[in-house]
């Protein structure tokens, strides 16, 4: 059976002054889906949460949760729950506290609570902290209590406002694949407000992109990746190569377009697209690029183009190279650091191969 439509936002307008506003925005979250709102700081997406979560009031549209309008109720009546950014504890409370306090402001009896709470300390791995204070936890454990914390409410949807961004890069990467884990392990409706593009690959199902109070693409993380909408998704997510140029051959073996310094490139038909308008961005991710020495010759369906070494980067496992082309473009390509990768050095020439299909055309 397919997930039914958890959250429904239409035309979601937030005016704060007749030049700043987010939206109109719309999107849909399905039942036990990691739905992602990425983007630069402020593009909308914290706005967008706190609409959702009627800690702001929607200038137009309306938010639906399943099938039932909830824009006009106060926050404690949506059914959602959300994890702030500074974890929000309260100093002098217990975590046993910290997580019950939502419990008691409800009335439930002291054995619900007691169960419940306990029930939750269990799920975010936090046995035997029920009697600490949050300044005797690790920014790991203090983020784990605000989840518990919205946890114990039982909401329909969970909420994450920029959770991981006051942890160190170690536990950042540990507390992502911990917060994965545990929604797929409860099934729970997931909304994340992100900044960061590597949090949003790893954690979600799907992803809104924004950009100045809109949303430029929504897709999965493949697709954001693969198939970018715009330049601008292109260069927010992950490494790009971005090159001016214009087509000046369409055809069923596909689309040769030329730089502005007379470069040619081949590119699959399939990766062209609707693209009407001649002048183009051409998209080449680095890992897409295969360095090789001078002399080579390209398969059929790829592009054979001569560099020059400018500068190496080591990162350990993987090095970054920076190209210089005959016609002053620059390149970078992420490549392993292998036997081969490691005789290079700078100023020595290079033949790149790049296949047409990892080459993406976007209007500009």
């Amino acid at each position: 059976m397919p997930p039914s439509t958890e959250l429904e936002v239409c035309g979601l307008t937030k005016r704060y002054s007749p030049q700043v506003s987010v939206g109109p925005i719309s999107f849909e979250v399905q039942e036990g889906e990691f739905f992602s709102l990425l983007g630069p700081s402020g593009c909308g997406k914290t706005t967008t949460l706190r609409c959702i979560a009627g800690f702001e009031e929607l200038t137009e549209g309306s938010i639906n949760l399943h099938g039932e309008r909830i824009d006009g109720k106060p926050p404690h009546r949506r059914d959602v729950g959300l994890v702030f950014q500074n974890y929000a504890l309260f100093p002098h409370l217990t975590v046993f506290d910290n997580v019950a306090f939502g419990l008691r402001l409800r009335r439930l009896g002291k054995a619900e609570i007691a169960d419940r709470v306990g029930r939750v300390l269990q799920i975010v791995d936090l046995p035997g902290m029920a009697a600490r204070f949050p300044a005797q936890l690790s920014g790991g454990q203090q983020q784990r209590v605000a989840i518990a914390r919205s946890l114990v409410l039982e909401p329909r949807i969970l909420m994450f406002d920029e959770p991981l961004s006051n942890l160190d890069l170690k536990l950042r990467i540990q507390m992502r694949e911990e917060l994965r884990n545990l929604q797929r392990r409860l099934g729970k409706t997931s909304i994340y407000v992100t900044h960061d593009q590597t949090e949003a690959l790893v954690l979600s199902d799907h992803i809104a992109v924004l950009s100045h109070g809109r949303i430029e693409q929504i897709g999965t993380p493949a697709e954001i990746y693969e198939r970018p909408a715009s330049a601008f998704v292109a260069e927010f997510i992950g490494s790009s190569n971005m090159l001016r140029g214009r087509i000046i051959e369409r055809g069923e073996a596909g689309t040769i377009v030329e730089t502005a310094t007379g470069l040619r490139l081949h590119c699959s038909p399939e990766r062209e697209g609707e693209i009407e308008t001649a002048e183009v961005s051409i998209l080449l991710r680095p890992e897409r690029i295969h360095v090789g020495p001078p002399g080579g010759s390209a398969a059929p369906g790829q592009n054979c183009v001569s560099a020059q070494i400018a500068d190496i980067t080591y990162l350990g496992e993987d090095l970054h190279l920076s190209l210089d082309l005959a016609g002053g473009e620059r390149l970078r390509a992420s490549v392993k650091n292998s036997n081969a990768a490691r005789g290079w050095a700078p100023r020595q020439s290079v033949e790149l191969l790049v296949d047409a299909a990892d080459l993406r055309l976007l209007s500009r």
